[in-house]
């Protein structure tokens, strides 16, 4: 077994795009559940939008990369109004059906042959990348070292996506530290008694599903700056995954969605590296392909583990525990 190799790769998933992503998503993610008690379940049509919406801005209208990037905020906004108004008032198990088939209902109108002239249906887009890299300020060359070794192109997606990872957690940190937060705290744990102090349940709720969608449709940004844009990327499972990355960290804390990531796809590259190795070797008595959808069964039971003996997360505390009515 190469384990110099299966460490390799699993050590250069600590500063992937892919983590970064998630990590925004999460952090949005938290906004929702973790201080709002909002159960959406409908992140990846966030992230759809955002990948799109910068994409096509791009591609079909002419847009530069950053104004782009505006749109896919603004996108994300709307889509959160939409989704909130006829939503919001509902309790939580019904939210969290509607948002995932609200979800849904973004991906299949992405893959639609309707809009075929901006979506390029099932196949997805690609070719926005030329904006966003002539504005890289790294010298062409190579950077880093060992397993985080970057051409200049790649390093400039990586530290763009954490100055927006950076921005979003000082903006968390900062609305629940205000009396903002500290009402949409008290909305998570009982709503009603919000409700008789006089504060508007709805419109804070609205204000935090804006928020949280906006980080979300950033962590898409990030997650297509590399390569492409493909719908099939943005399913349920996407969704759960995200989900996974905010219960391991830590629902209601600050920086539980990066910790969570990070944990998160260092396990899952390192099993995918691992397990397929020992069914090729016969340790194991299934074929390679199956060992590598074995890290999934492995993931599903150290969350459920998790949920069961440490739900607060890694760095959460029990008094911030959300409480689903």
């Amino acid at each position: 077994m190469d384990w110099g190799g299966i460490l390799n790769n699993t050590a250069g998933w600590f500063f992937s795009p892919t983590t970064i992503a998630y990590a925004l998503a999460a952090t949005g993610l938290a906004v929702h559940f973790g201080y709002a008690g909002l159960l959406n379940f409908g992140m990846a049509g966030f992230m759809a939008i955002g990948a799109y919406s910068y994409a096509i801005s791009i591609l079909s209208f002419g847009l530069p990369w950053w104004l782009g990037i505006v749109v896919g905020m603004i996108g994300a906004a709307v889509f959160a109004v939409i989704l909130g108004i006829p939503t919001l008032r509902l309790r939580a198990d019904y939210l969290a059906i509607v948002t995932i088939a609200a979800a849904e209902i973004v991906r299949l109108l992405f893959t639609t042959t309707v809009f075929d002239e901006y979506t390029n249906s099932a196949d997805g887009l690609g070719g926005y990348h030329a904006g966003f890299r002539a504005a890289n300020p790294f010298p062409q060359g190579t950077y880093g070292f060992g397993p985080w070794t970057y051409s200049a192109d790649d390093l400039w997606v990586r530290v763009f996506g954490v100055i927006l990872l950076a921005i979003a957690i000082f903006m968390v940190w900062a609305l629940m530290r205000s009396p903002w937060g500290r009402v949409l705290k008290g909305i998570r744990e009982d709503e009603d008694a919000v409700r008789s102090l006089g504060k508007n349940v709805f419109s804070y709720k609205m204000q935090a599903l804006i928020i949280g969608g906006i980080f979300g449709s950033l962590g898409g940004l990030v997650f297509a700056l590399p390569s492409a844009v493909v719908p099939a990327t943005y399913t349920t499972s996407l969704t759960f995954f995200i989900w996974t990355i905010l219960l391991l960290g830590g629902a209601a804390t600050v920086f539980g969605p990066v910790l969570g990531a990070i944990i998160f796809w260092v396990i899952m590259a390192f099993l995918d590296g691992v397990l397929p190795a020992l069914a090729a070797q016969g340790v194991l008595p299934i074929s390679s392909i199956q060992a590598g959808t074995l890290r999934f069964v492995l993931v599903g039971l150290a969350l459920m583990l998790l949920v069961i003996f440490r739900p607060q997360g890694i760095l959460g505390n029990k008094r911030e525990l959300t409480f689903v009515k």
